[in-house]
């Protein structure tokens, strides 16, 4: 790690590419809200995105979706969400490109995964998914996958 806490990025040559038809894709969308409603809808969001990449045949990557999980980092302390970003970082650093979801906005916690990613000199794709992850009544059943 740098002096300044960020994670360099690797040399292109060391990383291993298992397929030529699958692009790397570090998805960066929101997480944190104000009240539960919105950080379950800020779930599906981004549940919603990794299905958009896997349509586009990529292999998504959402630190937020798995190290927010029961019994792993409890991103309401702040020190646990500080941890999470920067192990996220580690490994969205790897990936081809950084993908931003920009549909509900773009939070504090993106603009750091952003602003990471200029810094490494990573590409940034920004995308919308539109209407199709709306979820409207049973969750499951509106959900795109």
């Amino acid at each position: 790690m740098s002096p300044e806490g960020k994670f360099p990025k690797p040399k292109v040559s060391q990383i291993p590419k298992y397929s030529n038809s699958l692009r790397r894709v570090a998805i960066e969308s929101p997480y944190a809200g104000k009240d539960k409603e919105t950080v379950q809808k800020n779930i599906h969001y981004a549940r919603a995105a990794m299905a958009d990449c896997f349509k586009r045949k990529e292999a998504p990557y959402a630190s937020h979706l798995l190290y927010t999980q029961d019994d792993v980092l409890d991103d309401g302390i702040p020190e646990q969400r500080s941890l999470g970003i920067k192990a996220g970082f580690y490994w969205a650093n790897l990936a081809d490109v950084r993908v931003v979801y920009t549909d509900l906005g773009v939070s504090p916690g993106m603009q750091k995964g952003i602003d990471e990613a200029k810094l490494i000199g990573q590409e940034i794709e920004y995308r919308t998914l539109g209407n199709q992850w709306k979820v409207s009544g049973p969750e499951q059943e509106n959900l795109p996958f």
